[in-house]
């Protein structure tokens, strides 16, 4: 039976129980938000449970890392490790996986930089982040909220309080029956979901935002863009209205939780016929098919996780 939460945490270096993956209450990322983070999909394959996509996160891990000047002892090719370690002994498929970069010493004071940096690694199970709305479509709302300028807020990073506006978007959209959010750049061109990239379909070409409206590079994004082009679809990264988006043809979200999910209706506009259409539906067919390793022209996206049985026992925590 799959646990209903992860049985060990990675903890700078070693693995700990679960329960006693603990910092303390004066930690300088709690009390300001400046940590960063990833979050990545383990799937089932016929060889076994793989990792997707998992040197691209760790990249973008370090990128974010270095944006905020948290230096890490750990290099990608350790860190990998890691995450595959740790996927390895939480015996979940499919999972969620969250390495969280943070400095956890008691360290306050918002110029504080010279606490430790530590990396934590946890495995989850999956679930349908936007609920039924993956498969038959989302409800999403145009957010008050607006997504921050990359000067103010680097959207490169995927970082802890990069969130804050995501969280006011969501807990909004969600009062108001809505299943998810659309944030609008800051000068009112679509941007993206509260966790997610955004794509409009008008006929058989897709457009999406593009960094000039602040969005952060979603790796299951560019796994798309690479996608639509390998089946021929036109594919157009631009400055998109929030016109654009209520007449599209279709419309979706991409994110390593939601993975594809259509959207049928913005506010009150139905999209296209309200039901996914066929280019997402298409799309949709061939990720859920890479992902589960049954693409073979998309098998170097997978990192495999060695039998499960061989993985290492966590030890408990210091004291």
């Amino acid at each position: 039976m799959m646990p209903a939460v992860g049985k060990s945490i990675w903890m700078d270096g070693r693995l700990v129980d679960f329960d006693d993956a603990r910092v303390h209450v004066l930690n300088h990322t709690l009390h300001y938000g400046v940590g960063v983070f990833e979050g990545i999909r383990a799937y089932a394959t016929p060889e076994g449970p793989a990792i997707f996509r998992l040197p691209e996160h760790v990249r973008r891990l370090l990128t974010s890392a270095r944006i905020y000047r948290m230096p890490l002892a750990w290099d990608a090719e350790a860190i990998a490790r890691a995450i595959v370690e740790t996927q390895a002994a939480n015996a979940i498929v499919p999972s969620y996986i969250r390495p969280l970069v943070y400095r956890g010493e008691p360290a306050l004071g918002v110029k504080n930089s010279t606490g430790k940096v530590s990396l934590a690694i946890a495995a989850i199970p999956a679930k349908k982040y936007l609920g039924d709305g993956s498969e038959k479509g989302v409800r999403a709302k145009i957010s008050p909220y607006r997504k921050p300028r990359s000067d103010a807020m680097p959207s490169y990073a995927k970082a802890c309080g990069n969130y804050l506006t995501s969280y006011l978007a969501g807990i909004d959209a969600q009062q108001d029956g809505y299943e998810e959010a659309i944030l609008l750049d800051s000068n009112g061109y679509v941007a993206e979901g509260t966790g997610e990239n955004l794509f409009v379909v008008r006929g058989e070409t897709l457009y999406t935002p593009g960094l000039e409206s602040d969005i952060l590079l979603g790796i299951t994004r560019e796994s798309v863009l690479r996608i639509a082009e390998d089946l021929g679809y036109p594919v157009v990264p631009k400055l998109v209205s929030v016109n654009e988006l209520l007449t599209a043809d279709e419309a979706f979200f991409t994110g390593t939780y939601a993975e594809l999910a259509p959207i049928r209706e913005v506010g009150h506009q139905a999209i296209g016929t309200s039901v996914p259409g066929p280019v997402t539906r298409r799309i949709m067919a061939v990720f859920s098919k890479a992902v589960r390793g049954e693409e073979p022209k998309y098998a170097s996206w997978l990192t495999r996780v060695p039998a499960l049985a061989a993985a290492p026992a966590p030890r408990p925590a210091r004291r």
